[in-house]
């Protein structure tokens, strides 16, 4: 067999009874990493470790995986105006968010013969969200409603970062206004004590004409 250290250094073509006894004498494990190979290829190393390393490494990956998420918004050809505006905002947090949306346009009666109407508003819809989202899938007919799929300018992970930044931004905002506002409180009026006032002399009565001597 071709076998390889612990550290990955070939130590070359051996027998499987010096393989043994090589990994008993660095108290490690001997595991074929490639069976299939000519001669096969094993390896030197502590398999109880190895197989811990794998398991936090899948871990970290599924943490780590962005599951896409696709919204679906409906609208009716003939939308209020309100209602075209209320629906656009959910599309645009949606979008924001990093998620896809599926466009669905509804079409019921006579409305199924004007299919050109559907179109014109999804026409309107992704121009209105140009700047975060774009037609990842064109409008297509699918019986009785006209389907269009809008993807995210920015992949779901950058929008989760951005709200956290923006998050930490207006947070930093708040504290460093409250302690604005504190420091722009008055002062305390000063208590330094005046000194006494001296008293106001007392009145000096003036004698009557019957009481001035003759």
């Amino acid at each position: 067999m071709r076998l390889v250290g612990p550290n990955g250094e070939q130590v070359g073509i051996v027998a499987i009874g010096d393989a043994l006894r090589l990994a008993q004498e660095a108290d490690l494990d001997l595991v074929e990493v490639a069976p299939m190979a000519r001669p096969p290829v094993c390896k030197l190393m502590d398999y109880g470790k190895f197989k811990y390393e794998t398991a936090q490494k899948a871990r970290e990956s599924r943490k780590n995986q962005v599951n896409t998420v696709i919204k679906e918004m409906k609208l009716r050809p003939k939308i209020d105006p309100h209602d075209y505006e209320t629906k656009k905002g959910h599309v645009v947090r949606f979008l924001k968010q990093g998620d896809k949306v599926k466009i669905t346009i509804m079409f019921r009666g006579r409305e199924q013969s004007r299919p050109e109407l559907g179109f014109r508003l999804l026409q309107r819809l992704a121009g209105d969200v140009a700047e975060l989202g774009f037609v990842e899938s064109a409008p297509k007919q699918d019986g009785r409603n006209m389907i269009m799929v809008l993807g995210p300018m920015k992949k779901k992970s950058e929008a989760r970062a951005e709200r956290a930044a923006d998050k930490a931004r207006r947070e930093t905002s708040e504290d460093l206004g409250s302690d604005t506002a504190a420091s722009d409180l008055p002062d305390a009026p000063d208590q330094t004590e005046l000194p006494d006032q001296p008293e106001s002399a007392a009145p000096v009565e003036t004698p009557s004409a019957a009481e001035q001597p003759a």
